[in-house]
């Protein structure tokens, strides 16, 4: 199994991704969270992988650092969460606010997901809660110490708004939706605020309430 690439940043179209190791192409869905640390194009970058074979194909999940990989190994693992479902709950919650909702028993939160209904979230509190005790999940602090050790660093976009309203549609979220989320985070943060301070401003609005 794949569990690890090393190479050159080829194409970043959310949430997919292609990195070219060694003249090979391999397409990586990522989390959002992911993708928005993700550097230039052309340039080096390491992703953590988990590879899941099914009959009609095989498909390669990539992760900025080995903690957000252990935590989609664990929700895959809860019945009825797939892959592309637990790429959206990492996607569309930190890693760390998502930790608090398993223990808080936070279910409102979590519906605000795309892909997520009640009892989905739920089961998700019920499962989760005895795996996560069992985890080694890091702070905040350690997730982006992780990335940056891994080689993983913050893009230099040039149309943030742009960016983070199709980070949000690739979530799950209506266009409409979207577009009304970041305009307002442009009004509460100004021109000069990057993709990961927009969406993380939008997200708070429509997922944390």
């Amino acid at each position: 199994m794949i569990g690890r690439l090393t190479g050159e940043l080829a194409e970043k179209q959310p949430p997919q991704l292609l990195l070219d190791v060694s003249g090979v192409g391999y397409e990586v869905e990522a989390s959002m969270n992911t993708f928005y640390k993700l550097p230039a194009l052309g340039e080096s970058v390491v992703l953590y992988t988990h590879m899941v074979v099914r009959e009609d194909a095989q498909l390669l999940y990539g992760f900025a650092d080995q903690q957000e990989r252990i935590l989609f190994r664990a929700l895959i693992k809860t019945n009825g969460v797939g892959p592309k479902l637990a790429l959206a709950i990492l996607s569309g919650t930190s890693s760390e606010e998502f930790i608090r909702c398993v223990h808080n028993e936070d279910s409102a939160t979590l519906v605000r997901i795309p892909g997520v209904g009640k009892k989905t979230a739920e089961r998700l509190i019920v499962e989760m809660k005895d795996k996560l005790d069992r985890l080694e999940i890091p702070t905040m602090t350690e997730f982006a110490l992780a990335a940056s050790e891994s080689g993983v660093v913050a893009p230099k976009l040039t149309d943030n708004r742009q960016e983070a309203e199709s980070a949000l549609i690739a979530l799950g979220y209506k266009p409409v939706q979207a577009t009304k989320a970041i305009e307002n985070s442009v009004s509460a943060l100004g021109e000069g605020a990057s993709v990961e301070e927009l969406i993380r401003t939008a997200l708070k609005s429509m997922v944390g309430g």
